[in-house]
């Protein structure tokens, strides 16, 4: 056995996995897991294959791939080497390219940068213009109003102000004679939000905000393990959902839950009835860690 697998192994027993549990989680053939393990890589078909299960074992077990690919990546073989002949053939077949040719493609992508900073510069230098020559015009036109345009606005004012005192003293009058009061509309509430605040990694932090009630539903399409978790670190659901279960969890007032997903294609997740989306796609990370903070509204 390798050290990869040694790891591997340990922190699959660490979660309580069985070989068979690991094989209805990642969909990988049990023997496939057992040449990850002891290191017999030509048990799997291809190199591509035998990084694609790695990465897939190592979430499920909640162990991070980028950290395991770099640690052992003397003892993980490398995806593109299958290739290398062939790129190589492929190398030696090409025509050569003349030096003028190459030199005129390196001049090529320079020129295009100078046109481009030069129309970059003409349209803030256009935009300037315009906006001084506004200023400009907008200055005389004020200075050069005649005083009788000046006393012809004075009187607008005036007759505006006429007309607006005899529109309240007609509100005034109807308001006597129907002394009955419309109740004021009341605004409108705020819809519940669920929103995304960060993700990362395996990682992704959601808020729920204005919203009466905490309510979670989770149902599985097939086998996940999963574990929920309130504020207080307190374990509200442990262990493995087959495919068809579901279960619903009330938090209440809890700012807070913390959910481990072991399959996230197999798992639905729903607040308050709404489904969650998933911000990582459940086809690029199966493992997926996933907190809701939650804040009631007022």
């Amino acid at each position: 056995m390798t050290e990869l697998g040694a790891r591997l192994k340990e922190a699959r027993e660490a979660k309580g996995y069985s070989l068979e549990d690991l094989q209805r989680v990642t969909k990988i053939q049990k023997r496939y897991l057992i040449g990850i393990e002891e290191g017999n890589y030509d048990l799997i078909p291809g190199k591509f294959y035998v990084r694609a299960f790695i990465k897939q074992y190592a979430e499920s077990v909640g162990l991070s791939p980028e950290i395991i690919f770099e640690e052992y990546k003397n003892d993980i073989p490398a995806s593109f080497n299958d290739d290398i002949p062939e790129q190589l053939s492929r190398v030696r077949t090409r025509k050569t390219v003349p030096q003028s040719s190459s030199k005129a493609f390196d001049i090529i992508p320079k020129l295009l940068v100078a046109i481009f900073v030069i129309g970059a510069l003409f349209v803030i230098w256009l935009v300037v213009s315009n906006y001084l020559g506004n200023d400009k015009n907008n200055g005389e036109t004020n200075e050069d109003r005649s005083p009788v345009q000046v006393d012809q606005n004075k009187d607008a004012d005036k007759n505006k102000k006429a007309n607006e005192n005899s529109n309240e003293q007609n509100e005034t009058a109807k308001g006597d004679t129907n002394q009955t009061e419309m109740p004021e509309e009341k605004s409108e509430t705020q819809k519940p939000e669920l929103s995304v605040v960060e993700s990362s990694g395996i990682q992704t932090t959601y808020e729920l905000k204005n919203a009466e009630e905490f309510k979670l539903d989770l149902a599985t399409s097939g086998d996940s393990w999963i574990e929920v978790y309130n504020s207080k670190g307190e374990q509200l659901s442990y262990g493995m959902m087959t495919d068809g279960g579901s279960k619903s969890i009330d938090l209440k007032d809890d700012p807070e839950a913390s959910l481990i997903i072991g399959n996230a294609s197999n798992t639905e997740i729903k607040v308050n009835g709404t489904v969650l989306q998933y911000e990582i796609s459940p086809t690029e990370v199966v493992r997926q860690n996933i907190t809701i903070q939650f804040s009631k509204s007022e």
